[in-house]
């Protein structure tokens, strides 16, 4: 067995095992603590693959950000973890029906699964002998589909700015900083001395 081989065994073992963990483990924590070895394990799998850069956003985005955000959010939030697992149990006959036939699609799908006839083709034609995965994807994002993927970028700003300015709301009844005030103030007048005597209060 070569070190390829192995290192998928124990990728593909520790994923599954991740996942099979995130769904049965009690505390809400160790789910996210299985989660983050299930996104670890299958950003393994995309580097033997050769697609590096999707395992690098895989644990930058997934890892880094999406992941310890529901620890922090499981670990802050006083929730009632029994009281949602006692009405989680009158839908598990529901959620095995939907798992038996996600299977049963997974099953069908891998079985008339066929590869193209020009897709090895189409792929050496993106990534040439010599250019890595990654440096094949910049090419083709700042290169061939610059304009695009700029428009996309500008698109997701507007949007952003949209949604900000749709949900301001400026309130009377709340102090705000006014940076004019603060810089141009007298400081013989920001601040008075008091003479307290001993024994007696403000």
């Amino acid at each position: 067995m070569t070190i390829a081989a192995l290192s998928f065994y124990l990728f593909a073992i520790s994923a599954l095992t991740g996942g099979l963990f995130t769904v049965i483990s009690r505390n809400p924590v160790h789910s996210v603590l299985w989660l983050i070895l299930s996104f670890i394990s299958s950003a393994g799998l995309f580097v033997l693959l050769g697609a590096e850069f999707v395992a690098m956003l895989l644990i930058i985005v997934y890892v880094g950000a999406v992941a310890v955000l529901f620890l922090f959010v499981v670990m802050m939030l006083d929730v009632d973890f029994a009281e949602l697992k006692a009405e989680m149990a009158k839908y598990l006959p529901l959620a095995l029906l939907i798992g038996v036939i996600l299977l049963m699609q997974f099953g069908l799908a891998y079985g008339n699964w066929t590869a193209a006839e020009g897709a090895e083709a189409a792929r050496a034609a993106v990534a040439p002998e010599g250019v890595t995965n990654t440096a094949a994807l910049g090419l083709l994002l700042y290169d061939k589909y610059f304009l695009l993927f700029q428009l996309a970028g500008l698109i997701l700003l507007v949007a952003m700015i949209g949604a900000i300015v749709l949900t301001l709301r400026h309130r009377q009844d709340i102090k705000r900083q006014d940076v004019l005030a603060q810089m141009y103030r007298d400081p013989a007048k920001a601040m008075e001395l008091k003479d307290v005597k001993p024994g007696q209060g403000l």
